[in-house]
């Protein structure tokens, strides 16, 4: 069972509040665990219409409270996070979301945005940690498959001792094969270890 109050303070336990836990509730999925909530503070609210966020185990969720005390959740798969950003005020904190709206993996494609201000620190630093972790692990992901899908097109740079694109001359070319690597690591798909360590090969195979 996922208890998502045990998150908050007890001061931030009200009717309203409430409401939104319910419907954050509502919108999990079997299996899915919240892992960290953070409420803007009353200062921040507009019209005392609080919002607050979720970390949940499979994505990011904002709730937003409309103004017939309905709730508008917006939420971000956790493949989609391009970046998280976190600004720690004086009296609160801003968490921006930025999200691709593009097929699963992709590197680069049209983003959307998401801000909330004035979350507490100490809630929103949870919650953000969490945004980073995923965030760097599917960023991981993603330069992973682009390095893959761009070794297929490119007749196959390995970064072992095997050469793939054996069939093609082209694909051997010392000269060609160098120019492939230096734009993988002019794109950033190639580390600096793994760029000199394809150099080394190349050059030594001539």
């Amino acid at each position: 069972m996922n208890n998502v109050a045990q998150h908050l303070t007890s001061e931030d336990k009200e009717p309203r509040l409430g409401r939104a836990l319910d419907r954050l509730r509502s919108l999990l999925v079997e299996s899915e665990v919240v892992l960290a909530v953070a409420v803007q503070r009353r200062l921040f609210a507009l019209s005392h219409r609080r919002e607050l966020v979720a970390a949940t185990s499979g994505r990011f969720i904002a709730m937003r409270r409309g103004l017939f005390g309905d709730f508008h959740p917006v939420d971000v798969r956790w493949q989609d996070v391009k970046d998280a950003r976190l600004d720690v005020g004086v009296f609160g904190a801003d968490l921006t979301i930025v999200a691709l709206d593009s097929p699963d993996l992709a590197v680069a494609g049209q983003a959307r945005q998401l801000k909330i201000s004035g979350l507490r620190k100490q809630e929103a630093e949870k919650v953000y940690r969490i945004c980073q972790s995923n965030e760097q692990a599917w960023r991981e992901r993603r330069r992973l498959r682009e390095l893959e899908e761009l070794r297929a097109k490119s007749g196959g740079i390995q970064l072992n001792d095997q050469q793939a694109g054996a069939g093609s001359a082209q694909a051997l070319d010392p000269a060609i094969r160098l120019q492939q690597a230096k734009e993988m690591f002019d794109k950033g798909l190639l580390k600096d270890s793994e760029y000199e360590a394809i150099k080394a090969r190349i050059i030594s195979s001539l």
